[in-house]
């Protein structure tokens, strides 16, 4: 499958429209591969800050609904899951979605 280049500030919107109904803050985007659990070459990793109330049902549901959203697999990885050398790593791969200048591909 080749998924479609995704717009920036699209990308943002459906950001922010899963924020809206999720409790869920989503950092930035992550390198490809560092959600295990989607292993599509075209599927994409975010990094988030668990807000109060978000429980694994509620980030099953923000990865569906930002998947079908973006038309491609969504991974969402919460920083307080992170431990050892990825939760110092993790954070610093991150990329923000205020500098991103390209299309994702």
């Amino acid at each position: 499958m080749n998924a479609p280049d995704i717009n920036r500030s699209i990308l943002r919107f459906h950001i922010a429209a899963i924020e809206a109904k999720h409790p869920i803050k989503i950092v930035g985007l992550l390198p490809l591969g560092s959600a295990g659990h989607v292993q599509d070459e075209n599927g994409l990793a975010f990094l988030a800050e668990k807000r109060p109330g978000l429980d694994l049902l509620g980030l099953a549901e923000a990865e569906v609904a930002l998947s079908d959203l973006l038309g491609r697999p969504v991974g969402i990885v919460l920083k307080s899951g992170l431990k050892g050398r990825e939760a110092k790593e993790f954070p610093r791969l991150v990329e923000p979605f205020g500098i991103m200048t390209e299309p994702l591909r």
